[in-house]
C-alpha cells in the first residue's frame, strides 16, 4: 500500500478584468476498493463559495462561482490517498456473452462512438484480427498494445480537442490520445471500456517524503465481467503509483477544470502538479 499526498495547481490569467465566472472542478480523488480518500480540499483564489455533488459516471465535481470583477483565477486541490495494486475480476466473460443484448443494453453508453473516439473501419478491421486470436480479456491487452505500438509519446502534439483518430494520423500523442485510441478499438470489438483520467507517481521506487514533479494522467477500463484497468500509454496493468480521479465516455465526461466567464481576450493557464509519496 501506498499513500501519497497530490498538489494539483491551476491558475489562470485574463487580459482584462473578468466579471463572473462559473467553473466545475473534477479534482477529487475516487474512494473505492483500490483508493482510499483520507484528504481533499478545492481552494480558490479569490475565494469563493462552492458546493459538491456527484456526477452520473460516480466523479465528485466541486462547483463555484466568482461574481467580483478578477484579473486572475488559482484553484488548487490537495488531496492525501492510499492506494493498493487492484485486484483482477472474479468473472471473465466470452464473446458470446459480450455481444448478448442483455450486455449491449447495459453497457451502450460505453460501446457507443464519441467525439474523442469516432468509429473507425480500419480501427474495426485491426479489432477483427484481434478478436480471432484472444480472449475478451487478452483482447483488451492486446489493443492497448496496438495503441502503444503507433503512436509515440510527445508532450503538446495534441490538443485537448484531439480525437484518438487524429492522434493516429499523426503517429504521435500524450496520455489522453493513448486511451482515447484503445476505446476506439475495444468499443470497435464489442468490448465496454471507460476512461479514466487521475495521476500517476512517475517513480516506482519513490522515496519516502520526497516531493517530485507529477502529471495527470490517463488510462482505460475495460468490462469483461468485471471492470479493470489498463494503462496504455505505458503498456501495463496500473499499481499503487496511480490514482484515479474520473471517469466516463471520454475526457470531456472528466475535464478537470470547465467553466465559463464574461469578459474579454483568452487566458494564459499554468498547472503544477506535485506528488509526495508519504508512505
Amino acid at each position: 500500500m501506498w499513500r501519497m499526498r497530490v498538489v494539483h495547481a491551476t491558475g489562470y490569467a485574463y487580459k482584462s478584468p473578468v466579471t463572473a465566472s462559473y467553473n466545475e472542478a473534477r479534482l477529487t480523488p475516487r474512494s473505492d476498493s483500490r483508493q482510499n480518500v483520507i484528504l481533499n480540499r478545492v481552494e480558490t483564489i479569490p475565494a469563493t463559495r462552492s458546493y459538491r455533488y456527484v456526477d452520473y459516471w460516480g466523479t465528485a465535481v466541486t462547483a463555484f462561482d466568482l461574481h467580483a470583477p478578477h484579473t486572475e483565477l488559482e484553484v488548487t486541490a490537495f488531496s492525501v490517498v492510499e492506494t493498493e495494486e487492484p485486484e483482477a475480476p472474479a468473472v471473465d466473460v466470452s464473446w458470446e456473452e459480450l455481444a448478448s443484448a442483455a450486455v449491449r443494453d447495459r453497457f451502450d453508453e460505453v460501446l457507443t462512438p464519441t467525439h474523442y473516439t469516432p468509429a473507425s473501419r480500419r480501427l474495426e478491421r485491426v479489432g477483427r484480427r484481434i478478436v480471432k486470436e484472444n480472449d475478451p480479456q487478452a483482447a483488451v491487452i492486446a489493443a492497448a498494445q496496438w495503441a502503444h505500438s503507433e503512436l509515440k509519446y510527445v508532450p503538446g502534439t495534441t490538443g485537448v480537442h484531439s480525437s484518438g483518430i487524429d492522434a493516429l494520423r499523426e503517429g504521435k500523442g500524450v496520455c489522453q490520445d493513448f486511451a482515447h485510441l484503445t476505446l476506439i478499438l475495444l468499443r470497435g470489438m464489442g468490448i465496454p471500456s471507460r476512461y479514466v483520467s487521475g495521476y500517476l507517481h512517475p517513480k516506482r521506487n519513490a522515496v519516502v517524503g520526497d516531493t517530485v514533479d507529477g502529471q495527470s494522467h490517463a488510462w482505460i477500463q475495460a468490462w469483461t465481467g468485471g471492470w479493470w484497468n489498463y494503462d496504455p500509454t505505458n503498456d501495463s496493468a496500473i499499481n499503487e503509483q496511480y490514482i484515479s480521479v474520473g471517469v466516463g465516455r471520454d475526457y470531456a465526461d472528466v475535464t478537470p477544470l470547465k467553466g465559463i466567464y464574461s469578459g474579454e481576450g483568452s487566458t494564459d493557464l499554468d498547472v503544477v502538479v506535485e506528488v509526495t509519496r508519504l508512505a
